[in-house]
C-alpha cells in the first residue's frame, strides 16, 4: 500500500516537473513572438525603401513561395502526428513521423536557400536597399528558427530510439511540437504580409 502511494506520488511529481518545463517554453516562446514581431514591424517600416534595387513584385516568385508554403504545413501536420503517436506508445511511429517532418522541414529550407542564392546572385543581398535589408532579416531568422528545429527533431529521434518514450522524451516532444507549430504561424504571417502583399 505503501509503495503504491509513493509510486503515484513519483508519477506526480515527474508530470509536474514536466507541466513546469512545458509552462516555462511556452514563456521563451512568447519572447520568440516578440522578436518576429519588431522584424514584422521592422519590414512594414522600410518596405518602400526600395532605394534603387528591386521591390517585392520585381523578385517575388507567388508559384515557388506556394510550393515552400505547402511543405512547411504538411511539416506541422506530420509533427502533429508525432505526438497523438505518444497515446499508441509505440516509438517507431514517432519516428516515422518525426523523420517525416524533417524531409519536409529540410526541403523547405533547401527552397529557401535557392531563392537566397538567387537573390545574391542577382546582386539584390541585403545592402542593396532598406526593403531587402529588412526582408534577409525577416525570412532569415525565421529560416535559422526551423534550421534549429531540424536539429532538435534529429536529437529527439536519437533520444526515443535510445532511451523510448520515457516522460523527459515525451516533455522534450510536446515542446518541439509547440516550437514547429509556431514556427508555421510565423511563416503564414510571413507569406501573407511579406510575400502576397508584395506581389500586390
Amino acid at each position: 500500500m505503501i509503495s503504491d502511494t509513493l509510486q503515484i506520488q513519483k508519477r506526480d511529481t515527474k508530470r509536474y516537473a514536466g507541466d513546469t518545463k512545458i509552462f516555462g517554453f511556452r514563456i521563451y516562446l512568447m519572447s520568440d513572438c516578440i522578436l518576429f514581431a519588431a522584424l514584422f514591424a521592422t519590414y512594414a517600416v522600410l518596405v518602400n525603401n526600395i532605394a534603387d534595387g528591386p521591390s517585392g513584385r520585381e523578385i517575388f516568385k507567388l508559384p515557388f513561395v506556394l510550393t515552400e508554403t505547402l511543405l512547411l504545413l504538411l511539416s506541422s501536420m506530420t509533427c502533429g502526428f508525432s505526438i497523438l503517436a505518444i497515446q499508441k506508445n509505440k516509438s517507431y511511429n514517432i519516428i516515422t513521423w518525426l523523420g517525416m517532418t524533417f524531409l519536409l522541414g529540410a526541403s523547405f529550407i533547401a527552397m529557401e536557400s535557392y531563392e537566397f542564392h538567387n537573390l545574391f546572385s542577382e546582386g539584390f543581398g541585403p545592402d542593396k536597399s532598406a526593403f531587402l535589408s529588412a526582408f534577409f532579416a525577416l525570412a532569415g531568422t525565421h529560416g535559422i528558427h526551423v534550421t534549429s528545429g531540424l536539429l532538435w527533431i534529429i536529437v529527439m529521434m536519437i533520444q526515443i530510439s535510445k532511451t523510448g518514450l520515457i516522460s523527459a522524451n515525451i516533455t522534450r516532444l510536446v515542446c518541439l511540437s509547440l516550437f514547429w507549430h509556431l514556427l508555421d504561424i510565423v511563416w503564414v504571417c510571413l507569406f501573407t504580409f511579406v510575400y502576397l502583399v508584395g506581389l500586390i
